[in-house]
């Protein structure tokens, strides 16, 4: 699968005229840095880091002296490693996604990187998808034995306000099923069928390029929180029992009528006997 940042970068190759040098994913709150290459201590470092298709510097080194850009959104998030002139950008957000490049005058070369910042995905929420409780919510946080079987559910993996993200569906470490989408702030839902007496481990992930999120399921708790879903099951239970009784009754019956029967004829032909 190609991520979303890969297809991100493809669609600003042609805007930036080069293939970038580098790609970093990096997450909301986090911090990133640029490299230039260079392991040792660098005394006459002359460079440039430029961002966006605008160019807009955002800091330089010449001859030991550092010039930092005023740009309100790197304001205080910007640190240069002196030696290197490596960059570092703290704190990131989403509006830190883009193009960098770096300028060496001395080595007159150019690097492009593309950064994509993304934001930490949410937990998935796992939910049991009928007409009568579409919207009940699974308890997964302990187990109990489950009376019923042979009866199929609908569950719903659910994640809200996100983008450039992959749902999927697990049984134990096997791959079932996935979506991905690369829209800005959907919800995204993915569906599930089990049987009631299925006993494997299934569990609903989210991921992006830089964070995971992974709910697990405990199919003993499908009907626990749907009173509709109890009652469902409580008149099944009842008519069952109902159906074995009459059955019984049935059989008790017929089986007293031909006892009945067999108890006239022998009393009759009792009676002619002694006539």
């Amino acid at each position: 699968m190609i991520h979303e940042h890969v297809l991100f970068c493809l669609y600003l190759l042609p805007l930036i005229g080069a293939e970038a040098d580098e790609i970093v994913s990096a997450k909301e709150g986090d911090s990133f840095t640029l490299r230039t290459g260079f392991t040792e201590r660098q005394d006459d470092l002359d460079i440039e880091w430029r961002f966006g298709l605008s160019r807009t510097l955002l800091i330089k080194i010449k001859s030991g002296n550092i010039i930092t850009s005023s740009d309100t959104i790197f304001r205080d998030r910007l640190l240069l490693d002196r030696q290197t002139g490596d960059l570092t950008i703290t704190n990131i957000k989403n509006e830190h996604t883009g193009v960098y490049e770096l300028s060496d005058d001395v080595l007159n070369k150019v690097l492009k990187f593309i950064v994509t910042v993304y934001a930490p995905v949410p937990v998935p929420v796992i939910t049991r998808y009928s007409p009568q409780c579409s919207s009940s919510s699974l308890s997964l946080s302990s187990s109990s034995s489950s009376s019923s079987s042979g009866f199929k559910r609908v569950l719903l993996c659910s994640v809200v306000n996100v983008s450039h993200v992959t749902l999927s569906w697990y049984k134990g470490n096997s791959l079932l099923s996935n979506i991905s989408v690369s829209d800005l702030s959907i919800s995204l839902s993915l569906p599930l069928e089990v049987e009631y007496q299925d006993i494997n481990s299934y569990s609903c992930v989210v991921n992006n390029p830089v964070s995971t999120q992974t709910t697990h399921l405990d199919i003993d708790q499908l009907c626990q929180t749907c009173s509709d879903c109890d009652y469902y099951w409580s008149q099944t239970t009842e008519a069952v029992i109902r159906l074995v009784v009459s059955a019984v009754v049935g059989v008790a019956a017929v089986a007293a009528v031909v006892v009945l029967f067999y108890d006239i004829r022998s009393r009759r032909a009792g009676l002619e006997r002694k006539n």
